[in-house]
């Protein structure tokens, strides 16, 4: 793979390349993405999805939306630092084609931004609960239906093929969705092939699936615009990752590894004295001792160290990654940055304590129960009421269901379309409006 390529400005609808050079250095192609990422109504909707607790009222708890916003700015350091060593490496991209190390950064905090917008109420629990109702639940019958990838598709759901459904979907007088630059689709898409076959090998970028079969030629497009290497043979679609997907995830690994642990200290899941410890630990090479003990109250000492692990993450991710340029440009490049870092032994500590205390803490379990009933019941209610509705056989029950269904998912045609326009839909509301469609649908509350 070749920078100038991986760089692209093209966007969807584009019949000619868009040249760097002529860009408005006022507003870059690259920042229009963030631009249009950030004021989409799916975008705005994470404020009100679980980072850590499900539909937690506690105001220092992250959601969905502080989360993005967070690791976009760590992907913009990320790529910054990043891009500054490329260009000085490969002056022609800046002498040629006019890139800056601005652009490296305005990518990957656009791809960051918009990392988590696919995925579905009641954090990584609801993702596994749609799975479960195609797999376990009603959905199954509707396996005889479905090719074996569309159907795999739903019983693995997943927020990243959701994501890009999401900023690539064209719809009536909406083509290409926000219409991004490739370059930004390109470093969203962690995982570049379809759900089948299932982790064909041990490789990072084969680990989940990053397009549904819906989006297959869209993400096609892409991936050969930007050159990225095919990895599959015959029918099968999967490509080696956009390099700077490897800084996405790297600013989501940095963040929830230091901030989710941040949360569980608020919370009083995680002992402060026993937490700073860890964090110290992390941060021991450049601490300033001194200003440390100079803090008397714990969220200054606690923003203290949560900064520095920050930087010093950041320090050495950018590391890792230039001293593996070739290897991620050839593709052969196979893990997380950070499962290299020097500091694995200290990110393992922490992970395993928010494990621990934080993600198997009685309050999450609780709510993760509630929610995979709370999917179950509206998914059963939208499949059956838009399918029947569809076909003919619809109840008065049904149709009355299929008036809350907003009109852009209740469109005909084959069962898989319509199962994942219903699963988009429930993936798309906010953990409160879940609870609340649930109650409505139940008869729980008529509020």
């Amino acid at each position: 793979m070749n920078w100038e390529d991986l760089l692209s400005l093209k966007r969807y609808g584009d019949h000619h390349k868009r040249l760097r050079k002529e860009q408005d250095e006022t507003r870059l192609g690259f920042e229009v993405d963030y631009d249009r990422i950030i004021f989409s109504s799916a975008f705005r909707s994470l404020q009100d999805k679980t980072q850590v607790i499900p539909l937690s009222k506690t105001d220092f708890v992250h959601t969905r939306l502080t989360h993005s916003l967070e690791v976009s700015v760590v992907g913009r350091s990320l790529g910054r630092a990043v891009g500054k060593a490329i260009l000085e490496k490969h002056p022609y991209l800046s002498e040629v084609h006019g890139y800056r190390f601005n652009d490296f950064g305005a990518i990957v905090a656009a791809a960051a931004l918009a990392h988590d917008i696919g995925n579905p109420p009641f954090g990584h629990s609801g993702e596994k609960a749609i799975g479960e109702f195609f797999k376990n639940g009603s959905g199954q019958n509707y396996k005889p239906q479905l090719t074996p990838k569309e159907y795999q598709d739903l019983i693995d759901f997943e927020g990243n093929a959701n994501g890009f459904k999401i900023l690539t979907e064209s719809r009536k007088g909406i083509a290409g969705g926000l219409r991004l630059s490739y370059a930004t689709l390109g470093a969203f898409t962690k995982y570049p092939k379809e759900s089948l076959p299932k982790k064909p090998t041990r490789h990072i970028a084969d680990k989940k699936f990053g397009f549904f079969q819906a989006e297959k030629e869209s993400f096609s497009e892409v991936a050969n615009d930007l050159g990225l290497i095919k990895t599959s043979g015959g029918e099968e679609l999967s490509f080696a990752r956009h390099p700077l997907a490897f800084l996405v995830e790297a600013a989501d690994d940095i963040c929830y590894t230091i901030i989710d642990f941040e949360d569980g200290i608020n919370l009083g899941l995680i002992q402060e004295e026993y937490a700073l410890e860890y964090l110290i630990n992390l941060v021991r090479d450049s601490i300033n001792t001194k200003k440390y003990h100079s803090l008397t109250t714990k969220e200054d000492r606690l923003s203290y160290l949560r900064a520095l692990s920050i930087n010093t993450l950041i320090s050495d991710a950018t590391r890792i990654f230039l001293e593996n340029e070739e290897s991620i440009l050839d593709g052969t490049f196979d893990c997380a940055l950070l499962d290299k870092s020097k500091y694995t032994a200290q990110i393992n500590d922490i992970i395993q304590l928010s494990i621990n205390n934080i993600y198997r803490s009685t309050e999450v379990v609780h709510k993760e129960i509630a929610g995979y009933k709370i999917l179950n019941t509206l998914l059963g209610a939208f499949s059956d009421a838009l399918i029947r509705t569809n076909n003919g056989t619809a109840s008065n029950y049904d149709k009355l269901v299929l008036e809350l269904l907003p009109e852009k998912y209740t469109k005909s045609g084959s069962v898989y379309t319509m199962l994942l326009s219903v699963c988009q839909f429930v993936a798309g509301l906010t953990d409160g409006n879940a609870v609340l469609l649930f109650n409505k649908l139940t008869g729980s509350s008529l509020k």
